[in-house]
């Protein structure tokens, strides 16, 4: 008997909350589900419950008390949802979710912290105001001591950026470009547990030398030297521990900051805060991830190789030793171009000239690039040349973009408006209101003052250049922003290397000797051997199909066989819409007939004042009142 009663509770109240979750489609949690279970209880056994006590027949009654309930627990779940859309009450997830929200709490006070010391209160709630060069400068000062003191997942943010000359005034853009990656190196117990768990062997097994102390430390990793059984010498590469749970933190909270400061602020939304932080989080997770990098490292070096350039030295990678957490990679010996300096400015302006031929072939031939080169990420070598170090970000293109990159190139190159315009448009995402006019006029305003003849480009062209493309909302892909980014960084590079670097004339010697290379008859020839060869099977069937076009033309058998909704987005469209339309006419047909049901005089008795016919005509409503409320939940949602 007992297990009897069981059942009968749940059918009565457990059964109808979760067939109503489903009869919904809700993805309503545990709490839910027991607020919508009580009140249909509750409903079902207010109204029916009384019946239930007739003698003789009053059974027959419970399944309308099931589908009252039923009922009851569809509308309370359809009020729910719609009342709180967006934020599910989860119990056991909030259980589940105290502890990283007390952390990010912490955390979310030392930041409040660091920014009200730094004077920088006020710009979270939109109150500042401006105030004029002075005030930027000064501001851009403490922004940037307030991100030094944020640590290692802000200082990558500033450092980013840094580079968003069409998202910054100069003033931040200088400022943020002096932001330093370093810290106190980490414990050697600890790194060398990091050593222990990606090798699966102690470090004197692996490595016929290692030291200890390291090269340099920076927040993320830190860098050692070692010596491979071979004798080899190399640099190992290894993470910081804990810094990845640090980061994920980080990352969750500048997200939100962003989005609370779009959402709050005039100029989070000019500079589109959300869109850049989750780029920011993608490219940072993917710098945590040393695999990563010497993927990115092989692509290039395969590309180098490929065009037997020799120019610029790439360190060679030791992938059987590296991990995720790991990185081995063959030693140069060099000084950073930031420390070093050329032994002449002829020295100086051969290396600017190497550099820049080095990035340049990578974005307009190979098609993978060093997207960060400035003077950190640059050894000088004893020899004088260049050496590119820190592949953990590489911007990467396709064909198509390639060739929009090499038209924006000779549209820069002849300085012609009109040229820059269709280059322009042609790399970028266009919105369907741009003034193509007024557009050609800025262009021609930025031509003549960048690119005419006496004009001496420097970093205000880059800064003019994406402020026009700002301007006119045209929305950079993220593989051209890289290319800009790595261009922009490079411009400042070279200014150090070589002062007064002209980059604008040096680009031209590069479009004269590189370009015009295309236009020699055996570079033609190739071309034109290459592209035959690709089209030789199409011309091969071209003779065959315009005789059967021509032959079913002629003979009056010539049609067009057009296949609707073939895409199956289409089908899914239209099935949602034909499975609506149905909800609700059965919604209709069931209230309909229940109304008429419930109408009609006699018919068998079943309980004191209720026929066959209205009990019926009952259980037609309730079925009617199901279809609707799952009609109104559906029609709440939009269509995929």
């Amino acid at each position: 008997m007992w297990l009897i009663g069981i059942l009968g509770a749940f059918a009565v109240i457990v059964l109808p909350a979760l067939l109503g979750r489903r009869l919904l489609g809700i993805d309503a949690g545990l709490l839910r589900l027991v607020i919508a279970a009580l009140v249909g209880v509750s409903v079902s056994g207010t109204l029916v419950g009384p019946q239930l006590q007739t003698p003789g027949r009053g059974w027959i009654l419970l399944p309308l008390m099931l589908g009252v309930g039923l009922l009851a627990s569809m509308l309370c779940l359809l009020v729910l949802d719609l009342a709180v859309p967006a934020r599910r009450v989860r119990l056991l997830g909030r259980l589940r979710a105290v502890r990283s929200r007390l952390s990010r709490a912490r955390r979310y006070s030392e930041i409040v912290a660091i920014l009200g010391r730094h004077g920088l209160g006020p710009y979270l709630t939109g109150r500042a105001r401006g105030g004029g060069t002075a005030r930027h400068a000064k501001l851009a000062l403490e922004l940037r001591e307030a991100l030094q003191a944020g640590g290692t997942t802000f200082v990558k943010l500033g450092q980013l950026m840094s580079t968003r000359r069409d998202l910054l005034p100069e003033p931040y853009v200088t400022e943020l470009s002096l932001l330093q990656d370093r810290v106190p190196p980490a414990r050697w117990p600890e790194v060398e547990a990091t050593l222990l768990a990606s090798f699966g062997a102690p470090v004197t097994e692996v490595f016929a030398e290692f030291d200890r102390e390291p090269l340099a430390a920076a927040s993320v990793a830190q860098v050692h030297a070692a010596v491979l059984r071979d004798g080899t010498r190399v640099v190992v590469k290894v993470q910081r521990p804990g810094i990845r749970d640090a980061v994920e933190r980080d990352l969750d909270i500048v997200e939100r900051l962003a989005r609370t400061l779009e959402n709050r602020t005039e100029w989070g939304r000019t500079l589109g805060l959300g869109e850049l932080a989750v780029g920011f989080a993608a490219a940072l997770r993917e710098e945590l991830d040393f695999r990563v990098e010497a993927r990115n490292l092989a692509s290039v070096r395969r590309a180098v190789e490929a065009r037997r350039d020799d120019s610029v030295t790439l360190p060679v990678t030791y992938e059987q030793l590296t991990s995720e957490r790991v990185l081995v990679m063959g030693r140069i010996d060099g000084q950073p171009l930031g420390q070093a300096r050329p032994d002449s400015p002829e020295h100086g302006a051969k290396l600017a000239r190497t550099l820049l031929t080095a990035l340049l072939d990578q974005i307009m031939y190979d098609g993978v690039f060093h997207a960060d080169p400035h003077p950190g990420n640059i050894l000088l070598l004893p020899d004088g040349s260049p050496a590119l170090l820190d592949f953990g970000s590489v911007g990467r293109l396709d064909g198509g973009l390639r060739a929009a990159m090499i038209g924006l190139f000779l549209a820069v190159d002849r300085g012609e408006p009109a040229a820059l315009r269709d280059a322009l448009l042609e790399v970028t995402d266009r919105p369907e209101d741009v003034d193509e006019q007024r557009l050609l006029r800025a262009l021609g305003r930025f031509s003549g003052r960048h690119l005419g003849r006496g004009s001496t480009p420097d970093v205000q062209m880059f800064t003019d250049l994406f402020r026009l493309v700002a301007d006119f909302r045209l929305a950079v892909p993220p593989e051209i922003a890289a290319v800009f980014r790595a261009l922009a960084t490079l411009e400042g590079t070279l200014g150090r290397v070589s002062a007064g670097f002209d980059i604008l004339a040096a680009s031209r010697t590069y479009a004269e000797s590189r370009f015009t290379q295309q236009l020699q008859p055996e570079t033609v020839r190739d071309a034109a051997r290459e592209e035959l060869v690709a089209l030789l099977p199409v011309l091969r069937r071209l003779p065959r199909r315009l005789d059967r076009i021509s032959g079913a033309l002629e003979e009056g058998r010539l049609g067009i066989n057009v296949r609707l909704l073939a895409d199956p987005r289409d089908r899914r469209v239209i099935g949602e819409l034909v499975g609506r339309v149905l909800l609700a006419v059965l919604g209709i047909f069931f209230g309909v007939l229940g109304v008429q049901l419930l109408g009609m005089r006699g018919g068998p008795e079943l309980t004191a004042g209720m026929s066959l016919y209205s009990v019926i005509g009952y259980h037609l409503l309730v079925l009617s009142a199901a279809v609707v409320l799952r009609t109104v939940y559906v029609l709440a949602k939009p269509l995929p």
